[in-house]
């Protein structure tokens, strides 16, 4: 793991170190430095990055020969860590304790193409979790490929876990909404949402995911990536965080032949962690990412290393001018005014009587989105799937606001009943014609 990229570093110091430090012989080995770059699977502006910073750093420097080798080992292993400080840490753990203090489930949705082992790591994490003294409930939102839920069903059965699943080709965002009502009534720290995999080339499926996303609104977005798909995991990295936003990553197969330049990659250009690397089949495989271990596994020890922090200079605002102070006219003597006569009080208008609500087709007409969300927040009443359960749950908050919005406990019995004189308006409000309407919370036509 990493031989390639340790040798590609290891050739680079050396070379330097037998020849004379000038800019001819500096070009010479970043360009070999390039090409081994590239070969351990680092994306060319990462490998950009680091020639560009090598350069500055060797370039003019006067340094005894017998420490130049040194000196191009500290100067690229400082460019890397860089790298990783720049995209920083992220605590799992705090997150979900900050979610859990306000009483609320935190939701992570995963994402990331199939064969990845993006239902292996949910199912991991799940078990990191668990053995953290977290409770978790799992949705089954991946309704497309064959085979998906019953994968997670196993991984749920063997954790002793909730899985919230229904058929497939159902809507997958109705799957999570369905697994966070569940945490939410039954206090659930965690909602682990599994997704469809999708190749980042497809242009109208990213855009499915990314509406999936918008719709579930998760606290944390995980993208899963193979580490042996080289190059092309790190294109799959950046077309999803351009659709996704994806909050860090997890590299699985970590324990195969690896090159390392993945990792080193995805950190660059999404400016993410890498949260976990996979190094197993089974659930404990699942390593914390460690910006140390992966400097040791490319350069070896690093313990006499002096890595430099390097820091990106913040800019400095611009100095606005003062402003001149300019010369104040002087006033000159107002014309006293004319006596105007005093103006005839003008009629004051009728007041119009209120139009009465006539109920038509829409179940919630007369009714303020505002009332509509208090009452189903108060009494926590999910979205109508019927027009009879829209009609009966319009009644309800009608009847809600005529006794003063009364909390639970405290509701009577119904006062709002359709006379006949409303039916026999309600038909000749039909026969007209309507203008157009709004969609109300609940998605029904509105007046």
């Amino acid at each position: 793991m990493f031989d390639k990229l340790r040798n590609a570093f290891s050739n680079a110091a050396k070379s330097l170190g037998e020849k004379e430090l000038n800019e001819k012989d500096i070009e010479n080995i970043l360009f070999e430095l390039e090409i081994s770059l590239m070969e351990s699977d680092v994306a060319s502006e990462v490998v950009d990055s680091i020639k560009s910073d090598l350069k500055e750093r060797l370039i003019g420097s006067k340094i005894a020969k017998n420490d130049i080798e040194k000196f191009v080992k500290d100067s690229l292993i400082s460019s890397i860590s860089s790298l990783f400080d720049v995209a920083g840490k992220i605590d799992l753990f705090e997150k979900i304790n900050e979610k859990k203090k306000l009483g609320q489930p935190f939701l992570i949705l995963f994402v990331g193409i199939n064969g990845t082992g993006k239902t292996t790591s949910l199912a991991k994490i799940a078990y990191l979790l668990q053995q953290a003294k977290y409770s978790v409930v799992v949705a089954a939102a991946d309704t497309f490929r064959a085979g998906a839920i019953e994968q997670l069903r196993e991984h749920t059965n063997r954790l002793n876990l909730k899985l919230v699943a229904q058929n497939y080709n159902s809507d997958p965002a109705a799957v999570a909404r369905d697994a966070v009502l569940y945490a939410k009534s039954h206090k659930t720290d965690c909602v682990l949402i599994d997704t469809a995999g999708r190749m980042q080339t497809s242009k109208n499926l990213m855009e499915q995911i990314a509406k999936i996303t918008k719709v579930v609104n998760p606290d944390f977005k995980i993208f899963v990536g193979d580490s042996l798909a080289g190059n092309d995991t790190v294109n799959q990295a950046r077309e999803f965080y351009e659709h996704v936003k994806f909050d860090g990553s997890i590299l699985t197969k970590s324990d195969a032949d690896a090159r390392g330049g993945a990792a080193l990659s995805i950190v660059k250009i999404t400016s993410t962690p890498i949260l976990y690397i996979g190094v197993g089949q089974e659930y404990p495989d699942l390593k914390p990412f460690d910006k140390e271990t992966f400097l040791e596994s490319v350069f070896g020890s690093i313990s006499d290393v002096d890595i430099k922090t390097i820091k990106t200079p913040e800019p400095k605002p611009e100095p606005k001018p003062e402003p001149k102070p300019e010369p104040k006219p002087e006033p000159k003597p107002e014309p006293k005014p004319e006596p105007k006569p005093e103006p005839k009080p003008e009629p004051k208008p009728e007041p119009k009587p209120e139009p009465k609500i006539i109920l038509d087709d829409d179940p919630f007409a007369g009714l303020s989105d505002d009332d509509i969300a208090d009452y189903s927040e108060l009494y926590d009443v999910p979205p109508p799937e019927n027009d009879d359960e829209a009609r009966n749950l319009g009644d309800k908050i009608r009847n809600w606001i005529a006794q003063d919005k009364p909390k639970p406990g405290e509701f009577t019995k119904s006062t709002v009943e359709p006379s006949k004189e409303t039916e026999n308006e309600e038909k000749q409000y039909n026969n007209e014609e309507k203008p157009k309407k709004k969609r109300g919370l609940f998605g029904f036509l509105k007046k």
